[in-house]
């Protein structure tokens, strides 16, 4: 079996002005993308995407991203170079004691420098983890659609990673926020090569929703939390 690809979907008043400053951020490239801005990822980081949209922020992202850092200078760097392009600090309400830094980028999406030595992303890779809020039952069900191992699994907390390694994906268990409305980060999966609707017949069975077809021939889906995603039939 052919497990999809995973890249995050990011709505954007400004695709063009967010791919950029993530690429920036992360030391990759920006690529055309059927209409969308794509910074590309690769077996072991995701990779990100960005989607016109003039849609408003309602509530809490349920979803950011977290960064690693070797040292606390490069910390420190880290958090110069988003200021330089764009970025600004965030007050979530973390705590001074607290070791990682809370930012956010241009378009105000919250996301965390993480202290060096933290032991659950050494390994990881620059962009160590995309966090999220969601159940254990959602980690679950991530780990068989992506096919990717499930590496933690205590406390109603769960978190996956590619066999590759790379970026962790983590859900902080309960309590989860209510939805409201359309998520403005989603998951996108792509695949490349096999049969599309197979594939949706899967995720079903896993546990995911049907909620139509849009116009690009991309399939809609819910996962068993309730939030949104994609299924394309080529891979990226």
């Amino acid at each position: 079996m052919l497990s999809p690809h995973l890249t995050v979907t990011f709505d954007a008043h400004d695709p063009g002005r967010l791919a950029g400053f993530w690429a920036a951020v992360l030391g990759r490239e920006v690529v055309e993308d059927a209409g969308a801005a794509l910074v590309p990822g690769d077996d072991t980081q995701l990779g990100l995407r960005f989607v016109a949209s003039q849609a408003e922020r309602a509530g809490s992202n349920r979803l950011h991203l977290h960064l690693t850092s070797a040292t606390d200078a490069d910390q420190q760097d880290m958090v110069a170079r988003v200021l330089e392009l764009g970025g600004g600090h965030l007050d979530v309400g973390q705590r001074p004691e607290e070791g990682h830094i809370v930012l956010g980028d241009p378009e105000g999406n919250p996301f965390c420098v993480i202290e060096p030595g933290n032991n659950f992303l050494a390994g990881c890779g620059l962009l160590g983890e995309l966090a999220c809020d969601g159940t254990r039952a959602v980690g679950i069900f991530w780990s068989e659609a992506l096919g990717w191992p499930l590496v933690w699994d205590q406390d109603e907390e769960t978190a996956v990673q590619s066999p590759y390694g790379g970026t962790k994906v983590a859900w902080g268990g309960p309590p989860v926020a209510p939805m409201r409305g359309r998520n403005r980060q989603r998951f996108d999966l792509a695949l490349a090569g096999g049969d599309q609707q197979a594939e949706v017949d899967r995720l079903v069975s896993l546990g995911a929703t049907r909620l139509g077809v849009g116009a690009d021939g991309a399939v809609a889906l819910a996962d068993p939390d309730g939030n949104e995603f994609r299924l394309s039939g080529t891979g990226r």
